[in-house]
């Protein structure tokens, strides 16, 4: 099992769309590379802990290798968008690629350099080391399923997709 921390805006709408993935074990959201120790959800939102929204997702590489993960995340933000995903504003919600497995880089590396390799313009995700991650409140895990038509940055489209898809 692999994990790697990747922030996409909104941790809800984030957290749905990697659990729809063959080879995803396991998804927690939480709050990544901030400055204070186990902040609140109101802490990260109105008392500028500099966390981000941010879902931890466990992994089998055998059947969901880095890069395709990695690209499945590229499909889902706007790579260039500073501190905002969709409706989204303030710097919990930048988007990163945070990691505590230094295997993982070289593969990290890779697809970040060929999506900047396409764009006409810097991309704005951070790739850095994981500082920490503290897990979010019980009510945030799985929120999309326990309310159903609730918030989502992420369009619908993205859900329910099909390896043709990708």
């Amino acid at each position: 099992m692999k994990t790697l921390y990747l922030a996409g805006g909104c941790f809800w709408g984030t957290q749905k769309y990697f659990d729809q993935f063959p080879g995803v074990l396991r998804t927690t959201v939480g709050y990544a590379n901030g400055t204070t120790e186990h902040p609140s959800y109101e802490d990260v939102k109105k008392r500028h802990t500099g966390h981000a929204e941010t879902v931890k997702v466990e992994f089998d590489e055998t059947v969901l290798p880095v890069r395709t993960l990695l690209g499945y995340y590229f499909d889902v933000i706007d790579p260039f968008s500073v501190n905002r995903q969709g409706e989204d504003e303030g710097i919990q919600y930048r988007t990163g690629i945070y990691y505590d497995d230094e295997t993982l880089v070289p593969a990290i590396r890779e697809v970040f350099d060929a999506v900047q390799n396409r764009a006409e313009r810097p991309l704005a995700v951070q790739v850095k080391p994981l500082a920490q991650f503290y897990d979010a409140e019980e009510y945030h895990q799985k929120y999309l399923e326990k309310n159903p038509g609730g918030y989502c940055h992420i369009p619908e489209r993205m859900f329910h997709r099909t390896e043709e898809q990708s």
